[in-house]
């Protein structure tokens, strides 16, 4: 039997070398978009022309609503700033609070679903109801009353940063401890959990060195797919008034909301990039969360036809499906 390279065992290589088609298509343009996504989060000081809260240029200020022109690409805001400065700057604030927000929520989600379900008893009776209960909640209303009771509303960068990741933080919880719960509840009642028990091994190592490695397998592709929810919290917030003041960061949803009334003067430039940059981001990732599923779920991963599959492809589209059969019959 063929052996994989290191390079076909990457997480992404892995995947495009699965995918086939659709899927493939889906996935490479996932992958196209979230990295324009995360250079223009990373490198957005050395891409952006302006400042996200400048109003001066050497030739004077700005000006408010100016169109398209060679100074301002796509032309500046009602407050005077540039909209291409502010619309690059955007995707630094989202990817910190992307990583703040998903950080937090998987390290909290993980550690309740470990305890909620191999502890049991009341200690699980406990977190199931407090989990529901916050699942229960509309995900945008939770959002807003996490963010006033944070930081009143609006604030500077990182406290407004940690507001809103806190506040989605809050809303994805339940997600994570539901997904951990059902999979430790399965997990510790697997031989190899026993034997650690007979063998004398201790409680906290059975947890975290048997039980929680085999039971968060699949929050690679929930954390995708909590990722554009994220940016679209963020947005929904900063758009309704309870985001980041905008000289403090530049956030999508605030000056989506400034732009409203341009739209009804027939100024559409300060409401088009800011709403495509969100709508982009989110199909981006999105993108990638459908095609990771799709491609870690057997039954729903295309096959590749058997005149151009190699083996190294043989491999690696047998191996989920033998580990799947195998945990079965176990």
């Amino acid at each position: 039997m063929a052996k994989l390279r290191l390079v076909d065992r990457l997480p992404v290589v892995h995947q495009l070398r699965q995918s086939v088609g659709l899927q493939r298509g889906m996935l490479v343009a996932g992958l196209a978009l979230t990295a324009i996504f995360l250079v223009f989060a990373a490198f957005a000081p050395w891409i952006a022309p302006y400042g996200y809260d400048q109003l001066r240029g050497p030739d004077g200020t700005f000006g408010a609503q100016q169109p398209p022109s060679a100074e301002h690409w796509l032309g500046t805001t009602v407050g005077g700033y540039d909209v291409l400065s502010r619309t690059i700057w955007g995707a630094q604030t989202a990817l910190l609070v992307i990583l703040v927000a998903l950080a937090l929520s998987v390290f909290i989600g993980i550690l309740l679903g470990l305890l909620s379900g191999y502890l049991g008893g009341w200690v699980d009776r406990v977190l199931v109801v407090v989990a529901d209960a916050i699942y229960a909640f509309p995900t945008l209303l939770l959002a807003i009353v996490a963010a006033i009771a944070i930081s009143g509303g609006q604030s500077g960068l990182w406290p407004g940063v940690m507001a809103a990741a806190v506040s989605i933080t809050v809303v994805f919880i339940p997600q994570y401890f539901r997904v951990v719960r059902s999979e430790v509840v399965r997990v510790k009642a697997e031989a190899f959990v026993e034997s650690a028990k007979v063998i004398g091994a201790s409680t906290p190592r059975i947890m975290f060195v048997h039980v929680l490695r085999n039971a968060t397998r699949t929050l690679p592709v929930i954390v995708t797919l909590n990722a554009s929810e994220a940016i679209a919290t963020l947005a929904a917030l900063g758009f309704l008034g309870f985001g980041i003041e905008p000289t403090a960061a530049a956030e999508w949803g605030y000056d989506l909301n400034k732009s409203i009334s341009d739209v009804a003067a027939g100024i559409w430039w300060t409401a088009i990039p800011p709403g495509t940059a969100i709508v982009l981001t989110i199909l981006g990732i999105t993108l990638i969360g459908e095609s990771l599923n799709d491609l870690a779920d057997p039954r729903l991963r295309a096959r590749r036809r058997a005149g151009r599959q190699t083996p190294a492809d043989a491999v690696a589209d047998s191996e989920p499906v033998t580990r799947e059969i195998l945990g079965e019959v176990e």
